[in-house]
């Protein structure tokens, strides 16, 4: 299933916004959309939430891997104005994209910059797993297989939302960054069933200031909040 990143905005925002919680929240209304979007698999999709806290990170990873084939297809989940923020503010020789998905953003810094970048996540696709540059390496955001201040900038979209232990996550992204992180989060409500594997919640600007302990700026692009601060 493919559709736009700027369709599912739209989409999300409707459903965020002018549908009742109540309706939102209640599993008999929202069980046949979940049919058609994850047909043999909408119970898992439902029931995440009540799983997911009761899972290691290993149990995590399985769950998502499980999913991952029914999940939207497309090349990012970037709109085209957070692509263009990243790549207009990229600092330094060195960059790390967590959770790097299909390699997208790592390649188009490559484009753009011509500098070393490295990806991660813990399914590196076989097509991209020959690259040099960028490199894709296999491991989580809770343990990034690198040194501390290892590079320039770190950048992490939609990441964040599906780590669990997410204090633990961004003091992994602090700990490897020398001058710059870039995150970007999904602009969104809490509802029992959300049709994604989201943990976190940020629905205004506070709650991704909050999170990050007020050290940088935030501002919303589209239905993304889009973060960063300087070492």
């Amino acid at each position: 299933m493919k559709l736009s990143r700027n369709f599912t905005n739209v989409f999300n925002w409707i459903l965020d916004n002018l549908i009742p919680p109540c309706f939102r929240d209640s599993r008999i209304i929202m069980t046949p959309f979940f049919l058609l979007l994850f047909r043999k698999k909408y119970r898992r999709f439902m029931d995440f939430k009540e799983n997911v806290l009761n899972l290691n990170s290993e149990e995590i990873i399985e769950y998502y891997k499980e999913l991952s084939s029914h999940h939207i297809n497309r090349k990012t989940d970037l709109n085209k104005e957070s692509i263009n923020f990243i790549l207009n503010n990229i600092e330094g020789k060195s960059v790390l994209d967590i959770s790097c998905g299909s390699g997208f953003l790592a390649e188009e810094i490559v484009k753009k910059h011509s500098i070393n970048v490295v990806g991660v996540d813990f399914i590196i696709p076989d097509k991209i797993k020959a690259s040099v540059n960028p490199e894709f390496v296999e491991s989580s955001i809770e343990k990034i297989p690198f040194p501390d201040n290892h590079f320039d900038t770190v950048i992490s979209t939609h990441t964040l939302e599906h780590v669990v232990d997410i204090q633990l996550a961004i003091s992994e992204l602090r700990r490897v960054c020398r001058k710059k992180i870039i995150i970007v989060l999904p602009r969104q409500r809490n509802y029992k069933f959300t049709f994604d594997l989201h943990v976190h919640f940020f629905p205004y600007k506070y709650s991704v200031l909050s999170l990050m302990k007020n050290k940088g700026t935030c501002f919303s692009l589209r239905n993304d909040w889009v973060y960063y601060e300087n070492k």
